[in-house]
């Protein structure tokens, strides 16, 4: 054959192949409100960047009349491409072929690209939808799945792995996402559940929807398996780029740098906090009052939300927020928020991303909900994740840091390199009410007016011991600072702090209370 004729006859086999399910199917997957493979990838990198690979791969079980099925590129798609000019590997399941199912020549696939990413050491971005194991392949499907696995966690902490739900993901699949760093999930279209309705209807006899089970608002407001949320597939890929920006391609480097912009937030930064310390306030305010043009990419917004955890700037250099939230619970730390906090300071530790912490918060919540529910291994996530962390760490005291809380919030005794608070800091093993009813209490209970001296101790209380200049006086804070002075002195501790060098005990790894 001539070399013209072979040409035309890859360019008519690309054709075919890259119909994947077929024009039939191809509809079927518009009608339901979702893009092909192909249009996802097209449209998530930048222009003409993406080279596919295996395209021609097929899939090779002959039982249940499968040698006569031709699946096209055995319903994968794989490559690299670049998103702002940074080099991306990436796969995403076709749907319209065989429902997107998993088989042994799939999985290859997909680990392929895997190992593509962790030895070229760049982001592996996996889009899912999938009807889930290929059960004509028997245990091949479930070898597939299991080299996957092994494969996230191998790349866990050396390369971003971001997971994109835009379908079904169920069974045995779901534990590939829950691995990464990152999970989006867009409304309406992501599903993601071990077991599907079907299944608990015959085994429980509940009546449920495959979107109250495990739909992209349940992942993201209740589960916490979702990270980010969408209304559209587009405004998923946009949230993908955005964060894109904002990480490393690896954990040997930083986050690309950007030029240094000051706020653009419309309240000054004293005005946000509210005088009186009962009175709540948005801490995503105070978070925007102080990064570069006020952008602030905030990570699971919808769950456990008395914890706030996300990105922005500050003089150009991508930083980690985590902050209370006075305006949810008073900004308690509980369960979830632990584990959301406590996982996030993981991943900024893991690829060099320096940590401010800005607290407000009285403590633990209580409960015997709390208790039965593992409140005190939860809680201890946060203290073994700064404690752990050797990335700068930096703290600013805004109002309450009572008892464990405050010890809990990166406080100078789990090892943080810079302790800030404003004068309106109250740290002490209890709030001012609380300690006074204890101490006073025979004062309290023996006086003409017992409302009048409780109200007198308590103030008492808060003059001696509930303000910043205790723990300043002994060392525990290094500078009690004005509101207007955060930013300025956030960005010198931080560049202070670029070459930190923080050694540890030699050891294999340690135990997390998981």
């Amino acid at each position: 054959m001539s070399l013209k004729r072979s040409i035309q006859d890859l360019r008519k086999r690309r054709a075919l192949v890259q119909k994947g399910g077929g024009d039939k199917a191809i509809e079927k997957q518009a009608a339901m409100g979702k893009l092909t493979a192909r249009e996802r990838i097209l449209a998530l990198l930048d222009k003409d960047s993406f080279n596919e690979y295996d395209l021609f791969v097929e899939h090779q079980s002959r039982d249940f009349d499968m040698d006569k099925k031709i699946l096209h590129g055995d319903g994968v798609i794989i490559g690299t491409g670049t998103i702002y000019g940074a080099p991306v590997c990436i796969f995403a399941q076709d749907f319209t072929v065989a429902g997107g199912s998993l088989g042994l020549m799939h999985a290859r696939k997909i680990t392929k690209i895997m190992d593509h990413a962790l030895k070229m050491r760049v982001p592996l971005i996996g889009i899912n939808d999938s009807g889930g194991a290929r059960i004509q392949e028997g245990v091949n499907s479930l070898a597939g799945y299991g080299e996957i696995f092994y494969r996230n966690t191998m790349a866990s902490g050396v390369i971003p792995q971001i997971s994109v739900i835009l379908g079904p993901c169920a069974g045995g699949a779901v534990y590939s996402p829950a691995l990464t760093d990152f999970v989006f999930v867009v409304d309406n279209i992501s599903k993601m559940f071990i077991t599907g309705p079907s299944v608990i209807q015959t085994v429980l006899g509940e009546e449920i929807t495959m979107e109250d089970l495990g739909g992209a608002r349940v992942h993201a407001e209740i589960t916490g398996n979702a990270h980010f949320f969408a209304e559209s597939e587009q405004e998923c890929f946009d949230q993908i780029k955005k964060l894109i920006t904002y990480i490393p391609w690896n954990n040997t480097t930083k986050a690309k740098a950007f030029p240094p912009k000051d706020p653009t937030f419309e309240s000054r930064i004293d005005e946000i906090v509210p005088g009186d310390p009962k009175q709540p306030y948005d801490v995503r305010d105070l978070i925007k009052a102080i990064v570069d043009d006020s952008d602030f990419i905030e990570i699971q917004e919808l769950w456990a939300s008395n914890i706030v955890i996300g990105f922005g700037r500050m003089n150009g250099e991508t930083v980690g927020f985590v902050a209370n939230q006075p305006l949810v619970l008073a900004g308690v730390l509980d369960c979830d928020s632990s584990d959301k906090a406590a996982r996030f300071i993981r991943y900024c530790d893991s690829f060099n991303i320096p940590i401010v912490t800005l607290e407000d918060m009285p403590g633990y919540l209580p409960g015997v909900d709390q208790e039965h529910s593992g409140v005190i291994r939860h809680g201890a996530k946060v203290l073994y994740a700064y404690s752990e962390a050797t990335v700068p760490k930096i703290t600013v005291i805004i109002r309450k840091a009572y008892g464990g809380g405050y010890i809990a919030m990166n406080s100078r005794h789990l090892g943080a390199d810079f302790m800030f608070a404003w004068p309106t800091a109250e740290i002490a093993v209890m709030g001012p009410e609380g300690a006074a009813n204890i101490i006073f209490k025979k004062e309290i209970m023996e006086a003409e007016d017992p409302e009048g001296m409780r109200i007198k101790k308590v103030e008492e209380y808060r003059e001696k011991f509930a303000n910043p200049y205790v723990a300043a006086a002994k060392g525990y804070i290094d500078s009690v600072i004005e509101p207007e002075e955060t930013r300025e002195l956030l960005i010198h501790a931080l560049e202070v702090s670029k070459n930190k060098e923080d050694h540890r005990p030699a050891k294999k790894h340690g135990i997390p209370p998981f």
